[in-house]
C-alpha cells in the first residue's frame, strides 16, 4: 500500500507550551506582587528553566509517572513554575483550594493520594492542622519561607536545569481539580494533556481571552480554581506578560493595572465590585485595560454597562471545572456594529456562544427525554459535550461514565437562543417552583442589583403553605444606604413579573460565599432554614 502523504507525529503535551514560550518569548516579563508589597520579576525563559530544575529535584524525591503533586497557594510566578514542573516529571498537578473546610481538605488530599505539597507560608496554620490527616504526603515545600519546610528556591538551588521532560502519550493525565462539593464529597476532574492543549489553543482566540504577544494579563481568578480558567496554559502559548498578585483588594489591583499597563484581566463579579468601590471612593482610572473575562456567576447588567462605557470589552463566560472550564464566552455577534448600545448590553448580559469543540443542548425539566428547541424562550436542564468536557470523575467506576452520546449534565437551567447564545436562568437546585411555575433566582438577583442601594443580593425559595415555594430576597445594602424592603420591591415591580416579586426582603450585613467567590445558596438556605412565610 502506498502512502501518498502524512503529517509529523507530535504528541499534544503541555510541556510544548512552555518550550514555545521560552524559545519564542523568552525575554517577556512576568511580575509577582507579594502580600507585603514587594515584587519579583522573571521571564518565560526563567519559568522554563526553574521548572526543569524542579523536575530534577522531584526525581530525587522518587516521584514517578502519574503521581499527584499538590499546591496550596495563591497567584504568583513560583506557583506557575510548579504547573510545568509537576507535569514535566510525568506527574499530575493537583491545585487545592485553601478556602475549603477541613473535612473537604482531608477528603480531597487523601482521595487524590498526593505525594508532595507546595504551599504558601500564609497557609502554615492549615498545614499544621491537617498534616496528621494527610498520611500520603511525604514531602512539604514552602514557596516563600524556610521556617517550617524547605523553601522552594533553596530546594531547586542545587539543580542546573540541564535535563529533559518526561514525555509520554497525549492522553496521559496532567492536572487534577476538585469541584467545590456543594453536595456530598468534592469530585475530582482529571484533565489530560490532549484536552488541556485543545482547550489552550481554543482559549487564545479573540472571542475568548483575546491573547497575543502584546497582552498584559492580570489573572484575578485564583490558580487553584478550575485550572485558573486555563490562563497559565493559554498565556504561555502566546507569551503574554502575566501580572500576578497575592492579594486582590481594590487598591492593589488598581495600582497594578496602572503601573504595569494591564490590558486584560479575568475574575468573578465580586472582584469587579471591589474594584469599582475603590475607584468610587478614592478615584483613579483603569489605564490601558481593554478586555475583561468574567465568570463564576452572572455579572450584573449595571456592571457590564459601566465597563462598556469605559471602552472595555466584557466577555461574559460560562463554564465549570468539568469543562476545563471554557463552555461559552460573550463573543460579539456578526451584526455588533449595527446594534444600539442597549442591544449590545443585552447581548453581553447573556453567557455567550460556544467555540468550536463544544456542543450544548437543553432538556425538558419535567421530561428529561425531550430535547428543547433553541427558541430563546424555553428553559431546561443544560447539557454539554466536547473534547475538554469530563467523561467520568476521578476514580469513578467504569459504569459511572457518561452515556454513549457523552452528554454531561451541568446542573444549570438555561435557554438557548436561535443564534446559539446561551442564557443561564438558574441552577437546577436553586430554581424556585411556585404554584407549578418556575422563578429564576438569578434573574431576580440581577434585577435587584440594579437598585442603586444594593451591593449584593440573593434569592432563595422558602416553603409556603399554598404555593409550595415563594422567593425571598436577601440583600446587602451599600454603605450609607437606607433603602427599605418596600423600596426594593417597588423597584423590582418594573423589572420582573408580578408573581416573581419576593414575598419578603431581608437585609443582612454579608452573604456567604464559596471558596471561589460565588454566593453560597447552600449556606444561605441553612441560615434561613427556620424562616417561615404565611399565607
Amino acid at each position: 500500500m502506498h502512502v501518498l502523504g502524512g503529517m509529523q507525529d507530535w504528541e499534544m503535551r503541555v510541556e510544548h507550551i512552555v518550550d514555545h514560550a521560552a524559545r519564542e518569548h523568552g525575554t517577556r516579563e512576568l511580575v509577582t506582587r507579594w502580600a507585603d508589597g514587594s515584587e519579583t520579576r522573571t521571564t518565560w525563559a526563567g519559568i522554563r528553566h526553574d521548572a526543569l530544575r524542579m523536575v530534577q529535584a522531584l526525581r530525587k524525591l522518587g516521584i514517578s509517572k502519574g503521581e499527584r503533586i499538590a499546591t496550596l497557594a495563591m497567584n504568583h510566578h513560583r506557583h506557575l513554575i510548579t504547573w510545568y514542573g509537576a507535569v514535566g516529571v510525568g506527574g499530575v498537578l493537583h491545585t487545592i483550594n485553601p478556602r475549603l473546610f477541613d473535612d473537604q481538605l482531608d477528603y480531597i488530599v487523601n482521595h487524590a493520594e498526593d505525594r508532595v505539597l507546595f504551599y504558601d507560608a500564609v497557609f502554615q496554620p492549615i498545614i499544621d492542622r491537617m498534616k496528621p490527616r494527610w498520611p500520603t504526603i511525604k514531602h512539604y515545600i514552602c514557596f516563600d519561607s524556610s521556617a517550617h519546610a524547605p523553601a522552594f528556591q533553596d530546594w531547586i538551588a542545587p539543580e542546573d536545569g540541564e535535563t529533559t521532560w518526561d514525555l509520554g502519550d497525549e492522553r496521559d493525565p496532567c492536572m487534577l481539580c476538585y469541584t467545590s462539593g456543594t453536595t456530598g464529597h468534592p469530585k475530582g476532574v482529571l484533565y489530560t494533556h490532549r484536552s488541556t492543549m485543545l482547550h489552550a489553543l481554543t482559549s487564545v482566540q479573540p472571542s475568548i481571552f483575546d491573547f497575543d504577544a502584546r497582552t498584559v494579563m492580570l489573572p484575578i481568578v485564583p490558580m487553584f480554581h478550575a485550572a485558573s480558567w486555563g490562563l497559565p496554559w493559554g498565556g504561555a502559548a502566546c507569551g503574554v506578560k502575566f501580572i500576578f498578585s497575592a492579594v486582590n483588594d481594590g487598591k492593589v489591583l488598581c495600582e497594578l493595572i496602572q503601573n504595569e499597563g494591564v490590558t486584560h484581566s479575568a475574575g468573578v463579579p465580586t472582584v469587579w465590585l471591589a474594584l469599582f468601590q475603590h475607584l468610587d471612593t478614592h478615584g483613579g482610572e483603569l489605564g490601558r485595560l481593554r478586555h475583561i473575562i468574567c465568570g463564576g456567576s452572572a455579572m450584573p447588567r449595571t456592571m457590564i454597562e459601566r465597563f462598556m462605557r469605559l471602552g472595555i470589552n466584557v466577555a461574559h463566560a460560562w463554564g465549570m471545572t468539568e469543562t476545563s472550564p471554557i463552555g461559552t464566552t460573550g463573543t460579539k455577534p456578526w451584526n455588533w456594529d449595527d446594534m444600539t448600545f442597549d442591544e449590545q448590553v443585552r447581548a453581553k448580559v447573556m453567557q455567550g456562544r460556544v467555540p468550536f469543540g463544544v456542543e450544548l443542548r437543553c432538556l425538558d425539566l419535567s421530561d428529561p427525554e425531550r430535547v428543547l428547541p433553541r427558541d430563546g424562550k424555553t428553559s431546561g436542564a443544560l447539557q454539554v459535550r466536547g473534547p475538554w468536557v469530563i467523561k467520568r470523575y476521578f476514580k469513578a467506576e467504569e459504569d459511572a461514565a457518561l452515556a454513549p452520546d457523552q452528554w454531561f449534565d451541568t446542573g444549570d437551567v438555561a435557554v438557548i437562543h436561535p443564534d446559539g447564545t446561551l442564557q443561564l436562568t438558574d441552577r437546577t437546585k436553586d430554581v424556585i417552583k411556585s404554584g407549578g411555575e418556575w422563578i429564576s433566582s438569578v434573574e431576580l438577583e440581577n434585577a435587584a442589583i440594579g437598585h442603586p442601594a444594593v451591593a449584593e443580593a440573593a434569592a432563595i425559595g422558602i416553603v409556603h403553605p399554598k404555593w409550595d415555594e415563594r422567593p425571598i430576597l436577601v440583600v446587602v445594602r451599600k454603605p450609607g444606604s437606607e433603602a427599605t424592603a418596600d423600596d426594593i420591591r417597588e423597584f423590582l415591580a418594573a423589572k420582573v413579573a408580578k408573581w416573581w416579586l419576593p414575598d419578603a426582603v431581608e437585609f443582612v450585613d454579608d452573604l456567604p460565599h464559596t471558596g471561589t467567590g460565588k454566593i453560597s445558596k447552600k449556606d444561605l438556605r441553612e441560615r434561613f432554614r427556620d424562616y417561615r412565610l404565611v399565607e
